[in-house]
């Protein structure tokens, strides 16, 4: 994974040993670590800040790597290299995960959130900052070994989760548009066939990626497939490798979208009376995630789905 800069950490009191010892070294460690997943965090600056020799250091990242292991949250990892460095990975515990889905069950189950056509509102839920981090997390948790050097998403709705994501990976944002923007330079754009078979429209600017980057795709429903797969179609224009897609609501129904492979928190169907059924999507439980692909078309009248 392409990480960020090693950059200024954040601890204060630079160069000057800190009055109540190694109980708050300890806590400002997991803040600098927490506060700055996926970056690179040098061990000669860290050692620096908190006044200590790296060998002293080291006794720390161990109990702080401990302490986060035990409590499900992730782990520090060590990197190889002439000056040291460590880097903190966000993996919430398969707990964690489940009890995050199951709570935003129970929330998107509330009947006020439904809305006709089978849809539930959302906008609360994905705006907060709350959910859009730990559902960063754990998609960061989950597309980790995949190292994506972007996580790329459609305004607007998927955007909290996305940056989040983004965050946990220490990488970056793409955010790609429905129209061009004249502010951002010559653009890509391309029509894509929606899952409600309607023409759409996205836009990217040229700027906004390199070629043969690896990127993940992130966004808050997936539906029939069809923004899935003309982001899909976007990322081949640029040249880049999608390695992932993760989504936080998909639907039961249709069953057979147009894209295959990708990771949701929860599923969204329906009971024989009509009224919607929020659970835990199976996809969960499956370990790696799989790279997505393009599905086969659905035949003439079968079930191709609408919306998203």
């Amino acid at each position: 994974m392409a990480r960020g800069p090693e950059r200024p950490v954040p601890v204060p009191g630079g160069g000057v040993r800190l009055a109540n010892g190694r109980a708050e070294r300890l806590a400002l460690l997991t803040q600098a670590l927490t506060a700055s997943p996926g970056r690179v965090l040098g061990l000669g600056r860290l050692a620096e800040a908190l006044g200590v020799a790296k060998s002293t250091l080291s006794e720390d990242l161990a109990a702080v790597n401990r302490a986060l292991r035990t409590a499900g949250r992730g782990e520090v990892l060590s990197l190889p290299g002439a000056a040291g460095g460590i880097v903190y990975r966000p993996e919430p515990a398969e707990e964690r995960v489940l009890d995050l889905a199951q709570a935003l069950c129970r929330d998107l189950s509330r009947p006020e959130r439904r809305m006709a056509g089978g849809f539930l509102f959302t906008t609360d839920v994905v705006f907060s900052p709350a959910v859009a981090r730990d559902v960063g997390e754990v998609f960061a948790g989950r597309f980790w070994p995949a190292r994506p050097d972007a996580v790329v998403t459609l305004e607007t709705k998927g955007i909290p989760l996305a940056l989040m994501t983004a965050h946990a990976l220490g990488c970056s944002l793409v955010t790609v548009r429905r129209r061009t923007s004249v502010t951002e330079g010559p653009a890509l754009e391309i029509n894509y066939l929606s899952g409600s078979a309607r023409i759409q429209t996205m836009s990217l600017p040229r700027r906004s990626l390199a070629a043969g980057a690896r990127v993940l795709l992130v966004d808050d429903f997936l539906k029939a497939g069809g923004t899935a797969r003309g982001l899909m179609d976007l990322m081949d224009e640029f040249g880049a490798e999608v390695v992932g897609l993760a989504v936080l609501i998909e639907t039961a129904e249709p069953a057979r979208k147009l894209v295959e492979g990708h990771l949701a928190l929860v599923r969204l169907g329906e009971r024989p009376d009509g009224t919607p059924v929020v659970e835990p999507s199976p996809t969960l439980a499956v370990r790696p995630v799989p790279a997505p692909r393009r599905a086969a078309p659905a035949p003439p009248g079968g079930d191709g789905g609408e919306g998203r």
